[in-house]
């Protein structure tokens, strides 16, 4: 695992120090700069030329409202892996909290579109791969299932954020459609996910969302007690930090070489593989003029919880192009273990939630790499909330 920049060493130690970036500054011009403050208020603006973010916590269903926002390359190994464990997770879970930071970075337009959607379904425990102990009670329970997801379009921000008002929607749908309960919960789930992504690009046309040539790629994670599904269509990208791991839960769509030739496509190294050197990802929806060479199939995996998962990084790929899985991990466990217990010892400003924190650390470091993309991160932390010990003496 690479060092860290030691000017980014310092800027983790400024926020450990309970100063915050305050991203609510950040605009297109290169000269931009993050000044430190000790508090950062949220925002929900639709405003796509400027900045957002937004944190919160999720708890049960009847407990949340869902909350969307529009704000409007290197190819990584798949290793996520389906684990079997003798009890469920989420039993002990009161909940996750999760913080998000969309910004427009150096481009002249904000293309992406984040979608945060808590509780978007409410589904028994044995449909998302829970309650896995031999003779469980709790396989019937009813529990809260929770939605993130990041659109990074090109050639328009139409599809991005068509798929941040669509997506869960369709995926909800699709999944009360898919009743065949013998090919077991992981098909079933393969099943609707896979057709909510070929619907929803379908839907595009058929709206008339956008031109032929403007498309998206998706990233999206459905997250329960037990599990996390993953599900990827372009450059977007989904790692876990579990103990000292970062896991990819996608893998980036770049060229796929033997599938585009064999249909009669090139792959064309302009800037980087493209097709029809053109674009620089094989899987998107929308993107019709370079049908079939660019689809929207997406890849779907399924990884068990663990009490060793630290929090989940969603993010475009402003992100990825600067900064490795290792990298951002490493980013994320330091902050939030550090966070975590300074708010034991009654630290930390508890309005900036630590996810919310490593969110804005992650886009400020990609910023300061020179990022030349719009840069969407979502954070969830997967811990659960701890109390601060009785003793502990908050600072006045």
């Amino acid at each position: 695992m690479e060092p860290l920049l030691e000017e980014e060493e310092q800027r983790l130690d400024r926020v450990d120090s309970h100063h915050e970036p305050d991203l609510t500054s950040i605009s297109s011009s290169l000269s931009s700069v993050f000044s430190a403050v000790d508090s950062r208020s949220a925002t929900s603006s639709g405003d796509i030329s400027g900045t957002s973010g937004s944190s919160g916590e999720i708890l049960t269903a009847d407990a949340v409202v869902p909350r969307l926002l529009e704000p409007a390359p290197a190819c990584e190994e798949l290793k996520a892996t389906v684990t079997a464990r003798q009890k469920c997770v989420g039993r002990n879970n009161k909940g996750v909290t999760w913080g998000f930071t969309s910004v427009i970075g150096r481009q002249r337009e904000m293309e992406d579109a984040v979608a945060v959607v808590p509780a978007f379904m409410s589904l028994t425990c044995d449909h998302v791969g829970g309650c896995t102990a031999p003779g469980s009670r709790t396989s019937p329970e009813i529990s809260p299932i929770h939605f993130f997801g990041v659109y990074d379009g090109h050639g328009g921000s139409q599809v991005a954020k068509f798929c941040g008002e669509r997506m869960h929607g369709v995926i909800a749908e699709e999944w009360d459609r898919e009743v065949d309960e013998s090919c077991g919960w992981q098909r079933r789930w393969e099943v609707a996910l896979s057709t909510s992504f070929e619907r929803a690009d379908s839907e595009v046309v058929t709206v008339a969302v956008a031109p032929e040539m403007v498309g998206s790629t998706a990233a999206i994670v459905v997250l329960s007690g037990c599990q996390i599904i993953a599900s990827n269509c372009g450059d977007s990208r989904v790692v876990l930090c579990r103990g000292t791991e970062t896991i990819a839960l996608t893998v980036d769509q770049k060229d796929e070489l033997m599938r585009i030739e064999r249909e009669g496509g090139r792959v064309i190294n302009w800037n980087g593989a493209r097709v029809f050197g053109v674009l620089a990802m094989s899987r998107a929806i929308g993107d019709r003029y370079l049908r079939p060479w660019v689809i929207p199939v997406p890849e779907v995996t399924f990884t068990t919880r663990t009490d060793d998962d630290e929090c989940l990084i969603i993010a475009s790929d402003g992100l990825w192009d600067v900064m490795s899985n290792e990298e951002a991990g490493q980013v994320a466990r330091r902050l939030l273990i550090r966070r975590r217990r300074r708010a034991l010892m009654g630290e930390v400003d508890d309005r900036v939630s630590p996810a919310q924190a490593v969110a804005d650390n992650l886009t400020a470091i990609a910023i300061g790499r020179s990022s030349c993309d719009n840069i969407s991160v979502i954070v969830v932390d997967l811990k659960p909330k701890r109390k601060s010990p009785s003793n502990a003496v908050k600072k006045r």
